[in-house]
């Protein structure tokens, strides 16, 4: 790791429920983006006492808490700029036109790390109540000033 690399958490789907696993995984981050789906203000409250956080609103999110996050965000990291949303079919930018490394989204429960035309799409899979066969996992991303560096965590639970 270089001294310029930014180390991001990863997450999506808590469903209100922050595992001490996942808590554990995302320790060391500089900042934690979580794509939707959180469930509780209680976990972007303990996200935030590792580090900044930013999310985004997810499907299930409501009431308050669902009028304080934003649909879409853009998260600047290093020389990098991270598109993020919680469906995937809603994406309705291009990503690659409009300059972004990477789209950080959730909602499948499923772990994903596919590049598409120079972009990265990633989804970090769910950190909540287990669903169906899904691991439990989480998504670090190693950001150097041009590149990305993504790896799903399966957490022991």
């Amino acid at each position: 790791m270089g001294s310029s690399d930014i180390r991001v958490g990863v997450i999506s789907d808590t469903h209100g429920l922050l595992r001490p696993q996942a808590v554990a995984a995302l320790r060391g981050s500089e900042i934690i983006v979580h794509a939707g789906d959180v469930g509780s203000p209680e976990v972007l409250a303990e996200l935030r006492g590792i580090a900044p956080t930013r999310a985004v609103r997810g499907n299930v999110d409501s009431g308050p808490l669902a009028t304080k996050l934003p649909a879409t965000d853009i998260i600047a990291v290093g020389q990098l700029r991270l598109y993020m949303l919680h469906i995937i079919a809603e994406l309705d930018v291009d990503p690659a036109a409009a300059g972004f490394a990477a789209v950080i989204y959730g909602h499948s429960h499923k772990p994903s790390i596919e590049w598409r035309g120079g972009v990265l799409y990633l989804n970090p899979g769910s950190a909540g109540p287990r669903r169906f066969r899904l691991p439990v996992t989480v998504a670090r991303l190693q950001v150097t000033s041009r590149s990305l560096r993504p790896e799903i965590i399966e957490l022991d639970v």
